[in-house]
């Protein structure tokens, strides 16, 4: 048995399944502020799909006390013989773009409550480089009253967890390490090699390890902005987007990536990180902060050349009815966390139209929480003057959405996968 116990602070889209990979060989304690949450993973039970039921219970321990396995609590007192932290909470940006550290202040502080003498503190939040040991361990320390590097020590490994993707879990993605010294830097290292089959890397800072995460996506959000710009230069030159990209990636080095809404809680927050720190230490960012603008500016965009189609076709704009297919920020996941779809529904309502929102993945109730928008799982029969595919689900691809649409109405693909004659794509 590993005398290491680990408690996995945040149990989300990175935090579960993590906790459920740890458990296979540790003692884990699951912990979460949402009770809720708590009751259902106990039951065994993920409304995320990041963990299939079977899987879960497999590692459930139906005891504190058993030796290996997991066990949820939103119970502070639960984490007290833990000796690992590691905290998986949201980093998000505010109504300005700007980082709202707050989850982790609030996530320090709670482990700062139960933090012992030799205890290891890892986050896996993407931040921006410094967060872990400039802003998160001042707050470890003024509450336990222990000294960093001394008495307790911080470790960094980032979460690189994609949504949705059953081939990419969490087991089989190299995972990026670091500690506050080398010695603990070794200790996280390990700890992370003993369940990560696909292997690890050890950075040789913390800041480093920061900074590799937000470029991580930082690099992505800027490629996918110039594929983005490409489309709107090719579109209007009557110019069929992917199959440029097509014959183009013919070559051996061009780089695969494909125009559409940049969302989700990774690509579309990531380079704001970035930004806001190359700011704070004197640089003005341009190449990331443009990629941002551009991104941002698509649901804008995707609703402006709906209408035009509309108004070519002598479609009355105004109480026209348009159906909206999938409002979560990816295919196949349930996931609605800073979905760009809601940019292209705010914009076709400024226009005065009855929209109706089909998702058989997201949840209505958080749909409604989020956004204040009413979305339906069930396929609606109407006929609609355009219908607007935002969202690759499988279960759009082969129907025929021709039948949903009234003679002469528009047809848009935003993510370029539909086969049939369509007017307009992305």
């Amino acid at each position: 048995m590993n005398k290491d116990k680990i408690a996995i602070i945040g149990l989300g889209y990175v935090g579960l399944p993590l906790a459920r990979l740890f458990a296979t060989k540790y003692d884990v304690v699951g912990f979460d502020i949402n009770q809720n949450r708590i009751d259902e993973l106990s039951q065994g039970n993920d409304f995320t799909l990041e963990v299939d039921s079977d899987t879960l219970k497999s590692v459930l321990k139906t005891d504190f006390n058993d030796e290996n396995g997991l066990y949820f609590t939103a119970n502070l007192d639960d984490l007290k013989t833990c000796n690992y932290y590691i905290i998986t909470v949201p980093t998000p940006i505010d109504k300005n773009n700007r980082p709202d550290l707050t989850p982790l202040y609030k996530s320090s502080e709670t482990v700062a409550q139960v933090l012992k003498k030799g205890d290891i503190v890892i986050y896996e939040s993407t931040v921006y480089p410094g967060v872990t040991e400039d802003e998160c361990v001042p707050v470890l320390e003024k509450i336990s009253g222990l000294k960093f590097n001394k008495d307790f020590y911080a470790g960094y490994s980032p979460e690189r967890i994609n949504p949705g993707d059953k081939l990419h879990t969490v087991d089989k993605i190299l995972k990026v390490t670091a500690g506050s010294t080398p010695e603990i830097g070794k200790k996280v290292d390990g700890l992370y090699a003993s369940v990560i089959t696909a292997g690890t890397h050890l950075a040789p800072t913390i800041k480093v390890a920061e900074a590799a995460k937000v470029i991580e996506n930082s690099q992505r959000d800027i490629n996918i902005a110039f594929v983005n710009e490409l489309a709107k230069i090719f579109n209007l030159m009557n110019i069929d987007t992917n199959s440029v990209l097509e014959a183009a990636g013919t070559k051996w080095n061009f780089l695969p990536f494909k125009p559409g809404l940049v969302g989700g809680h990774c690509i579309g927050v990531d380079p704001y990180y970035l930004a806001q720190k190359a700011q704070e230490v004197g640089y003005h960012p341009e190449i990331i902060l443009a990629g941002r603008r551009v991104n941002d500016s698509m649901g804008q965009y995707v609703a402006s050349e709906v209408v035009k189609l509309m108004v070519q076709k002598d479609i009355r704009i105004k109480n026209s009815k348009i159906l909206i297919l999938g409002i979560t920020f990816k295919e196949n996941c349930p996931d609605v966390r800073n979905t760009r779809v809601v940019d292209v529904i705010k914009q076709l309502n400024s226009y005065g139209t009855d929209i109706t929102i089909y998702d058989p993945w997201a949840n209505p109730e958080e749909v409604y929480h989020e956004y204040g928008l009413k979305t339906t799982q069930e396929l609606p029969s109407n006929n609609f003057d355009a219908v607007v595919l935002t969202v690759a689900h499988k279960e759009f691809l082969n129907k025929d959405l021709n039948t949903l649409i009234n003679k002469d109405g528009v047809l848009y693909d935003v993510k370029g996968i539909l086969k049939d004659k369509v007017d307009g794509r992305l």
